[in-house]
């Protein structure tokens, strides 16, 4: 069994740039990645699914030339799942630009913190930057946040 080699091509550019989407801010742009991921790892199903051959019907068909039937019904399975899936995503995008007006994901508060090196094991050390007066960079993040609480 050869794979077809324009098929492995296709695999390999459609995950390639399923995933560079993926790592954007956008979140239409993830779903696009998602999508794109997903289709891209159907058709790697049936390219290993093996060549085309007749209808997987005992009696109708010999041993030999009938097709697999599991790759199928997992691509059919898979792209139930991506539908769904795809649905969700759509619902949370379009909620996300009733609520901000924009598609893009946001930062949070402590994933700032932790990024400068802040988590809350520097916290409990006795002098840490987190102790005492915040900094003018956490007075604004809670401003934003809605303020202290």
């Amino acid at each position: 069994m050869t794979p077809n080699v324009l098929l492995v091509v296709v695999v390999a550019a459609l995950v390639t740039a399923g995933v560079y989407l993926l790592l954007e801010r956008s979140l239409t742009r993830i779903i696009i990645g998602l999508v794109l991921i997903g289709n891209g790892l159907n058709v790697l199903f049936l390219v290993a699914g093996g060549a085309a051959g007749g209808a997987p019907i005992v009696g109708r068909t010999p041993p030999k030339e009938m097709s697999d039937p599991l790759p199928q019904a997992m691509v059919l399975t898979a792209i139930v799942i991506t539908l769904g899936m795809t649905a969700f995503l759509l619902a949370m995008a379009y909620r996300s630009w009733q609520l901000n007006r924009h598609d893009e994901v946001q930062d949070d508060l402590e994933d700032r913190r932790i990024a400068r090196g802040r988590g809350a094991e520097n916290e409990l050390v006795e002098g840490a930057p987190g102790d005492g007066e915040p900094e003018d960079g956490d007075r604004a993040d809670r401003d934003r946040a809605g303020g202290d609480r």
